[in-house]
C-alpha cells in the first residue's frame, strides 16, 4: 500500500469538518435495496399501474437511473459511446453529455449507475473510464483511465461497479497486483490511497462503507476475496477468500462474479453472491478489523439481482432455484419461496419489487410468515436482457430496459 501523503492527512482532517453531502446512488440509502417511501400501492390494475411517461431513447445499458431532486440521470450507449442523460423528473430530455468509450465485447452497453453528490456525478465505463462531470452544465472536472493510469485488469464482462462515494474521498477497483482498489480525492481525482489487495482483477462488486465503532471500512470484492479496507489509512484490514472454485480452474469467468453490494446490521455482514460461497454472514469486532463466519448457505446463489433484508430475514434471488427466496438472518435457513424466475429486488413500504429477467414486475407482500405475488405486468418495449434493478422515487417506479425506461406511478396520493 502506498503511504498517505502530508496532503491526504490534510485533506481527511479538514473533512471530519465538513457538512456532509447529499448522495444519490445505486440501489438507494446505503445501497440497501431499501427506499424510504410510504403510502405505496398495495396491489395494481392488472394492467400495472399507471404509466406517467416512458422514453426509448437510452441506447444499450443495464445500469439504473439515479433521480434527486428534480432530474434523473442515467448512462446508456450508442454506436460504442457512453453517454450521461439528464432528464427532467417529466421525462423531457435535458442534456446528453459523451463520458467515454462503452463495452462492446460481450453483453455491449453501460453498467453503471451515476453517483450523485451534491453539484457532482461520478460515472464509470465498462472500459475502466472514471469521469466526474458537473450536475448542471456537464463540465467534465477530471478524468481517469482505470487500466492505463492504475495498471486495472479488465473483467471478462467489462467494469461494473457504481462508484462509492465517503466524505472526499471516491473509490474505485481497478483490480491487478498494485492499484486493486484505489480511494481518489473526488473533487480533483488525486490518489489518496492505493490497496493491492490480494492483486486480483475486480468482481463487478458495487462496494460500500460500513461504521464499526469509530472506524469506517470498505468493503468491495475482488474475483476471490472480500476485502475489508481501512477507509482512513487504505489498509487491508482482512479478506474472506471465495473457495469453492479450485486454485487450478480459477480465470476469467470462472468463480469470480460477485456483483450484489453486502448488507451490515448489528456488526453482522451478509453477502450473497453467485460464484464463491453464495450467502454467508460473517461476525465482525467492534472495531471491524476481524471476522468470523457464523453460516453459509450454499443453496442460494445470486449474480447481481441484489438482497435486501428487512426485521430479521434476508431477500434474495436464488438463481439455481429460479426463484425469490426468504432466509433466516439469524440461520440462514430458507423459510418460503416464490417460484418468480431469476431477477432484481428491491422493497420500499414493506413491500418488495422484483424484476425478472422476462421483463416481468412483480408487486411481492411479506406480511406473514408466506410472501404472496400480488400484482404483476411486464415490460414489453426495449431490447435484450431485462437485467437494470428497479428504483423508487416519490412514489415513482423506474424501470429500465435497455434502450427502453418508464415511470409509473405507484402511489396513493395520485387516487389509484
Amino acid at each position: 500500500m502506498k503511504p498517505l501523503s502530508f496532503l491526504a492527512i490534510a485533506i481527511l482532517l479538514v473533512s471530519c469538518n465538513q457538512p456532509v453531502p447529499k448522495i444519490d446512488e445505486w440501489r438507494g440509502p446505503n445501497r440497501s435495496g431499501i427506499y424510504n417511501e410510504s403510502n405505496l400501492l398495495k396491489n395494481w390494475p392488472s394492467t400495472g399501474p399507471n404509466l406517467i411517461w416512458e422514453l426509448n431513447e437510452l441506447g444499450y445499458g443495464y445500469g439504473s437511473p439515479t433521480i434527486n431532486d428534480d432530474k434523473l440521470f442515467v448512462v446508456g450507449t450508442q454506436d460504442s459511446t457512453s453517454f450521461l442523460f439528464a432528464y427532467s423528473l417529466d421525462g423531457k430530455q435535458l442534456s446528453k453529455y459523451t463520458v467515454g468509450d462503452e463495452w462492446v465485447v460481450n453483453f455491449p452497453g453501460s453498467r453503471c449507475t451515476p453517483t450523485v453528490v451534491d453539484n457532482l456525478i461520478y460515472v464509470v465505463t465498462g472500459t475502466g473510464d472514471v469521469t466526474c462531470l458537473d450536475k448542471d452544465s456537464g463540465i467534465v472536472k477530471w478524468h481517469i483511465d482505470m487500466v492505463t493510469g492504475f495498471g486495472g485488469v479488465t473483467p471478462l464482462f467489462g467494469f461494473s461497479e457504481s462508484l462509492k462515494v465517503e466524505g472526499e474521498m471516491v473509490f474505485c477497483t481497478p483490480g491487478g497486483p498494485e492499484n486493486n482498489v484505489v480511494a481518489l480525492n473526488r473533487f480533483s481525482g488525486k490518489v489518496i490511497w492505493s490497496c493491492a489487495g490480494k492483486g486480483e482483477r475486480s468482481a463487478y462488486h458495487a462496494p460500500t462503507v460500513i461504521n464499526c465503532g469509530t472506524r469506517k471500512v470498505l468493503i468491495a470484492f475482488s474475483a476471490y476475496n472480500l476485502l475489508a479496507i481501512d477507509v482512513a489509512t487504505g489498509n487491508l484490514l482482512w479478506n474472506h477468500e471465495q473457495t469453492n472454485t479450485p486454485l487450478d480452474k480459477r480465470g476469467p469467468g470462472m468463480g469470480d462474479t460477485h456483483a450484489n453490494t453486502i448488507h451490515f446490521e448489528n456488526n453482522i455482514l451478509y453477502y450473497v453472491e453467485g460464484d464463491g460461497n453464495c450467502t454467508v454472514a460473517l461476525q465482525l469486532n467492534q472495531d471491524g478489523t476481524e471476522a468470523k463466519q457464523i453460516w453459509n448457505n450454499t443453496a442460494v446463489d445470486n449474480y447481481m439481482g441484489g438482497i435486501v433484508m428487512i426485521d430479521k430475514y434476508l431477500y434474495s434471488c436464488a438463481f439455481s432455484k429460479n426463484s425469490l427466496v426468504k432466509m433466516d438472518a439469524q440461520s440462514g435457513a430458507i423459510v418460503d419461496s416464490l417460484p418468480l424466475g431469476r431477477g432484481s429486488l428491491i422493497a420500499a413500504d414493506n413491500m418488495l419489487y422484483y424484476y425478472n429477467f422476462k421483463g416481468e414486475v412483480h408487486l411481492v407482500s411479506i406480511q406473514g410468515d408466506k410472501m404472496q405475488d400480488i400484482s404483476w405486468f411486464k415490460i414489453t418495449k426495449g431490447s435484450k436482457e431485462y437485467f437494470a434493478h428497479p428504483v423508487i422515487r416519490n412514489g415513482v417506479l423506474y424501470v429500465r430496459h435497455g434502450e427502453y425506461l418508464g415511470a409509473y406511478s405507484i402511489s396513493n396520493y395520485r387516487g389509484q
